[in-house]
């Protein structure tokens, strides 16, 4: 399991935990069975009526995979696309194709064919993009359903406490408590149960899924990037330079605070070609 994902659950249980032991004199006022299947099937099935079923499907196992450690090696992709540059530049074809089988990224395996394929540069670029749009479309639509289960979810909630509410004022003139106490723990803890799942399940899985995809494109770029350089024919050390150059760049972005003035010269970019270094 992702070690973020486990510190959270960890902490989010021992702070609701430590906090309810304290608190409350009962710790079985909080599982309240009816409440917690108006909050859960309520927002299942508003679900499912909102997306086709194996979109739902789908979207319930990227939300597993999200939680799982899943590390992107990108200094792996660029040592293989720096060896196929090599055997690309000698023109030595037999040994991409035999190296083909050894790649584990399908992206970089299908762009890696395609030039050995004497593809056209604009079809490449535009084949291996659209692969890249329809990932980001794909995953994004994913985080998107867990945000609309994240505003369900809530409201949900507020329903079962209408439904306890409105139970509760037809028991009122009962002198059976326990059916007054169920419909009262119903009406406060369907709330409850709303926002927890909103805010501690929902709406983090899509916020993971959101940086995973971002993750996964830029590596996708760099992996485009090592690809064009290749079938323009640039030379291997020129291709390992340039896509280092891109990961480190890229790392500096994401970590480094946003400028608070506009006033520094931009950075000369290090992927300018280099005509001395085309393969005639």
């Amino acid at each position: 399991m992702n070690l973020s994902t486990l510190l959270g659950i960890l902490g989010s249980l021992l702070v609701f935990g430590s906090v309810i032991a304290f608190s409350s004199q009962d710790l079985d006022a909080f599982l309240n069975l009816p409440g917690l299947g108006i909050v859960v099937g309520g927002t299942i099935a508003a679900t499912l009526m909102s997306y086709p079923f194996h979109e739902v499907m789908r979207v319930f196992r990227a939300g597993a995979n999200a939680i799982r450690e899943e590390r992107y090696d990108a200094s792996q992709d660029l040592e293989e696309i720096v060896q196929v540059s090599r055997y690309w530049f000698s023109q030595n074809l037999q040994r991409i194709q035999d190296r083909l089988d050894q790649i584990r990224n399908p992206f970089l395996r299908t762009g890696i064919q395609l030039v050995i394929d004497d593809t056209p540069m604009d079809d490449v670029s535009d084949l291996l993009n659209w692969r890249m749009a329809r990932l980001r479309a794909r995953e994004q639509a994913d985080a998107q359903m867990f945000r609309t289960m994240a505003t369900y979810a809530p409201a949900f909630g507020m329903l079962g406490t209408l439904i306890g509410l409105i139970n509760l004022l037809l028991t009122t003139e009962s002198d059976d408590f326990t059916v007054i106490a169920v419909n009262l723990g119903i009406a406060l803890i369907t709330t409850f149960y709303g926002i927890l799942l909103a805010n501690l399940v929902f709406r983090p899985i899509a916020i993971k899924l959101e940086r995973r995809t971002e993750e996964r494109v830029v590596l996708m770029t760099m992996v485009l990037e090592g690809i064009m350089l290749m079938r323009k024919g640039r030379s291997p050390g020129y291709i390992r330079e340039t896509l280092r150059s891109f990961m480190e760049n890229h790392s500096d972005e994401i970590r480094q605070a946003a400028p608070t003035n506009g006033d520094e010269e931009p950075a000369a970019d290090p992927r300018d070609p280099d005509p001395s270094n085309e393969r005639r």
